[in-house]
């Protein structure tokens, strides 16, 4: 068994005028592409975790088909909340939609935790606190989502430790913001994250061209994982039967 990450695919099966397309040619055909590279390396008994950014549909409705195409790929998904998921909705209703429409496969990563072979595994959306690169209308107080984001991100962990067990291996964070980012920093998050005693944290949101889609810093190592940074294929965060290469 593997785990594996993808985020921001950003799907729009049926919204055609969303596509992804329009922001350059790294991303055509990507649904296409996507499809095509996560059978080739996702086996039915793999966990791939998406942490945000899943589907450009403003509700449940809407995302049914985004949802399906997920639910028809190999292996479990486990499903977090992006800024741009208006679809998403609570838990209990997510989940009663995922069984009203046998969507077998999928469940929601938000503020709880999972163990997948010894490793626990947990998630939130976070805040990406660079105000200049928000576009939220009127007045924010940042400082106050960033608290509301950290308690969030804390009950995420707090799940993540009543699960683990002395033969269990580290806990592993998804987010959709990044902690870390260039000279960004959200010291609240990232104090958090050493709190628990978190190596390595896995995040999206990230579009624009990077030098580098990992970096160690005081001790724990950032991985970005947006679709378009893996070319479309599901990255590799820890497999028990196998070694990959990712290019």
């Amino acid at each position: 068994m593997a785990l594996f990450v993808l985020s921001d695919p950003h799907l729009a099966i049926a919204k055609a005028d969303k596509s992804m397309e329009a922001f350059g040619s790294r991303w055509q055909d990507y649904i296409l592409r996507l499809e095509k590279n996560w059978r080739a390396v996702v086996s039915e008994d793999d966990t791939v975790v998406l942490p945000g950014d899943i589907s450009w549909a403003m509700t449940l409705e809407e995302a049914r088909e985004d949802l399906a195409f997920l639910d028809a790929l190999p292996g479990q998904k486990l499903l977090g909340k992006g800024n741009h998921d208006f679809f998403w909705a609570t838990a209990s209703k997510m989940n009663a939609f995922f069984e009203e429409n046998k969507l077998t496969t999928l469940r929601i990563l938000y503020n709880n935790a999972y163990r997948i072979e010894g490793m626990i595994v947990c998630g939130t959306r976070g805040w990406f606190m660079e105000e200049k690169q928000q576009k939220t209308v009127g007045e924010v107080d940042y400082q106050k989502i960033v608290n509301r984001e950290v308690g969030r991100l804390r009950l995420s962990l707090e799940a993540a430790r009543a699960l683990q067990t002395e033969q269990d291996g580290e806990i592993i964070p998804f987010l959709h913001f990044p902690p870390v980012f260039g000279e960004f920093r959200c010291e609240e998050i990232t104090a958090l994250l050493h709190e628990y005693g978190v190596r390595r944290c896995y995040f999206g949101h990230i579009h624009f061209p990077v030098s580098t889609t990992a970096e160690e810093i005081d001790g724990i190592r950032y991985v970005l994982c947006a679709a378009d940074h893996l070319r479309f294929t599901p990255l590799p965060v820890f497999s028990t039967e196998k070694f990959f290469a990712h290019g």
